[in-house]
């Protein structure tokens, strides 16, 4: 093995172990909310620098990389795709803290048993999207894909019965925006996700899935989308 693929796949294993740090970071996050767990929310703060650090010591990386000049195609891809893996999973563990922040404000108030099957859907995709990088698995990337709309109709559900809650006075407006922080924040890692296996699906199929009016379920080439 010559030395840019030494290199290449020494960051793929730092990204693979940034993606498995980030999945428990959401864990965390979601248990820390529904458990109302002021403890754990305050680790999934703290750990969230590290997080960061390690982004930055990735795309540093990648920056070395491209120094090899690849010329094969995959490589060049292989870089491309590293970098934008790489942004998305620092924005998940944003939205974790944000999960996490809100345990502040929630204190005894219930939140609704949607919100808990969206919570564990969203963290289940977290999952599966990191399976589908390890394993270079695009039939696994699509059906994280193929879920993001009903994690959609779930915020559309929950975001809904939070603006009537709030109108009819059921809820206190605080205990409203902390709700909404929360499905908003879920729903943003789910689309974070598909970023991602929209990515996955690229690097091993040079297939392009985003943009497409008809969804994501017939890849194209690139000169085609």
């Amino acid at each position: 093995m010559d030395d840019f693929h030494k290199s290449l796949d020494k960051v793929l294993d730092d990204l693979l172990a940034q993606g498995r740090r980030v999945t428990e970071l959401c864990m965390q996050a979601v248990e820390s909310y529904f458990e109302n767990d002021a403890e754990v929310a305050a680790k999934v703060i703290r750990e969230d620098a590290t997080i960061d650090h390690v982004d930055v010591q990735i795309e540093r990386s990648c920056v070395g990389l491209m120094a090899y000049r690849p010329e094969a195609e995959h490589d060049q891809r292989s870089i491309l795709t590293i970098v934008k893996i790489n942004n998305e999973l620092e924005r998940i563990a944003d939205c974790a803290v944000n999960v996490a922040t809100a345990v502040e404000q929630r204190k005894d108030t219930e939140v609704a048993d949607t919100l808990r099957v969206m919570s564990n859907s969203v963290v289940g995709m977290v999952r599966d999207t990191v399976e589908s990088i390890q394993a270079r698995d695009t039939h696994l990337a699509q059906r994280v894909l193929s879920f993001d709309d009903t994690v959609d109709a779930f915020k559309a559900e929950l975001v809904a019965r939070a603006q009537t809650a709030l109108a009819n006075g059921v809820i206190s407006v605080p205990a409203g925006m902390q709700l909404l922080t929360v499905v908003r924040s879920m729903e943003r890692m789910a689309d974070h996700c598909t970023n991602i296996c929209e990515q996955v699906i690229y690097l091993e199929t040079g297939k392009i899935v985003r943009h497409l009016p008809t969804g994501w379920s017939t890849p194209t080439l690139p000169e085609d989308a």
